[in-house]
């Protein structure tokens, strides 16, 4: 099924936010028994690192190489290479595997997860505001048109 250029960043941002509110709500499940200053100081940690290091520049890639697509229709899992739909298989085994193990002490889950989900949800904002961002542009130009203007 093939979908117009700008809605494969439509798409990225229902899948990261998705993910986002998923792992992030793990996270506060976890959350009640952990609650200090330090551990919500760490949270804070772990997302500006994701954030900077991993989902800030995997939004500006993608959605570049999103933008750089010469045809207009393109195939609707073609919101990521398949570099990144690795990258997500790994992160979600190793999370499922890491909690089912009972490998990571509740503090950590609340910590990394509160973290990395918070990052996750920014980055799904991020693609809906540059679909926003690519689509409105459009909108206002086909309205002049059709105003004559």
């Amino acid at each position: 099924m093939k979908v117009k250029r700008n809605t494969l960043l439509l798409l990225a941002c229902l899948v990261w936010t998705a993910a986002g509110v998923n792992i992030l709500r793990i996270g506060w499940q976890a959350y009640p028994g952990h609650l200090s200053a330090v551990n919500f100081l760490l949270s804070a940690m772990v997302f500006g690192v994701f954030q900077y290091f991993v989902f800030g520049r995997l939004v500006r890639r993608h959605t570049a190489r999103i933008g750089a697509y010469a045809e207009e229709r393109q195939f609707f899992l073609k919101f990521f290479d398949g570099k990144s739909f690795a990258v997500m298989a790994v992160m979600m085994a190793g999370g499922i595997g890491l909690r089912a193990s009972g490998l990571a002490p509740q503090g950590f889950i609340a910590v990394f997860y509160t973290g990395l989900g918070a990052s996750l949800l920014l980055a799904g904002l991020l693609f809906g505001r540059n679909f926003g961002r690519a689509v409105l542009p459009a909108a206002g130009a086909r309205h002049s048109e059709e105003q004559g203007e």
